[in-house]
């Protein structure tokens, strides 16, 4: 690359959320405890370079559960499933571990327990998009998708006039508020969830774009054209005025885009590995280097799904009942993962 670029504003946070941080190391263990090949309902993620390295790593990921031979070990995406997919996935597999996040767990909770009080739900989503079908799927006869750039559109309560407004939490802010304050004042009444629906990460993300919007001639947003949360960041820094574009790595990058850019601001997507941020940052190659842009810390730390760690303590209790003098006060890798990364399973896997 000939551009000649001063220096990179590198956004904090960026890349994993603890959701994908949790499912990544799911799919690590899977691949790790079974042979070959471990099956995956949908991409556990939406990130070209994280599916690519778990299908050289022997996991194949389906559309379908009918496509896993019976018998096989399956997990289910971090994007959340419907309940026959759940139900069919027991039915079929030997070893069946949902990693689905918690937060997305949350809005399945809520759709459910709207629908069963009675509300008519809208449900602000990207059509099509695994998170929105699996949620949709709780209570299909009572929530109607809509389009967050369509807003309500046709939308219309029914005789009871009980509306709830919920979201995926993957949607620019922007978005949800716009479709929030006009729910708002067709219903009065609308009910929403306590606590907002958009995750954290993605909260954190958009706000953390605009400050860099302010500071950058251009912006770098690294991830995958199929991650929802991605392309809102693009849709965020561009609202700001400030050039922004998708990249999956590197190879993606138009010099055009970096011309006159003295400060490129970089940020990442909630499934985006560092691996790729740091090879975007090498591609740019700023001449005065790379300076943080910090807005909070992220902490938030989602354990393993159950059944994972049912089945790896299992796993340890026989292996350690085989030696003659085991050690009970040794933690186990399940007690230890907090201390473990995603990033550091995916260099394994050579991301």
């Amino acid at each position: 690359m000939t551009v000649m670029v001063e220096r990179v504003l590198l956004a904090q946070p960026r890349g994993f959320c603890a959701g994908v941080e949790m499912a990544i190391k799911a799919l690590t263990w899977m691949v790790n405890i079974f042979d070959e090949p471990v099956y995956c309902y949908h991409e556990i993620v939406h990130n070209e370079a994280v599916v690519d390295a778990f299908e050289r790593a022997g996991v194949i990921f389906v559309d379908e559960v009918e496509e896993v031979p019976p018998g096989k070990p399956i997990m289910l995406s971090a994007h959340g499933s419907a309940p026959e997919i759940v139900a069919e996935a027991q039915q079929r597999a030997a070893v069946m571990v949902d990693a689905v996040c918690p937060l997305v767990t949350k809005v399945h909770h809520e759709v459910k327990m709207m629908a069963s009080k009675g509300f008519d739900i809208i449900y602000v989503g990207h059509e099509g998009h695994d998170e929105a079908v699996g949620a949709v799927a709780e209570a299909p006869d009572a929530v109607t998708l809509v389009d967050p750039s369509q807003g309500l559109g046709s939308f219309a309560a029914g005789d009871a006039g009980r509306v709830a407004l919920l979201a995926q939490t993957t949607l620019g802010m922007h978005e949800w508020e716009g479709v929030l304050d006009d729910a708002r004042e067709r219903y009065p009444a609308l009910t929403t969830a306590r606590r907002s629906d958009l995750c954290y990460a993605t909260t954190n993300r958009q706000t953390a774009i605009r400050q860099l919007a302010s500071r950058s001639d251009t912006i770098l947003v690294v991830g995958s054209e199929t991650s929802s949360n991605t392309q809102a960041l693009v849709r965020v820094g561009r609202k700001e005025g400030t050039p922004s574009y998708r990249v999956d790595g590197p190879g993606d990058i138009d010099p055009l885009w970096l011309e006159g850019a003295d400060v490129v601001g970089v940020t990442a997507g909630a499934s985006a590995p560092d691996q790729r941020v740091r090879e975007v940052i090498a591609a740019v190659a700023p001449a005065r280097g790379v300076s943080i842009l910090s807005i909070t810390d992220e902490d938030e730390y989602f354990p393993l799904p159950p059944s994972l760690r049912r089945l790896v303590k299992t796993l340890q209790t026989v292996v350690e009942a085989g030696f003659a003098v085991p050690n009970p006060g040794r933690p186990g890798p399940i007690e230890n993962d907090p201390d473990y990364s995603a990033t550091g399973a995916l260099d394994l896997l050579g991301v």
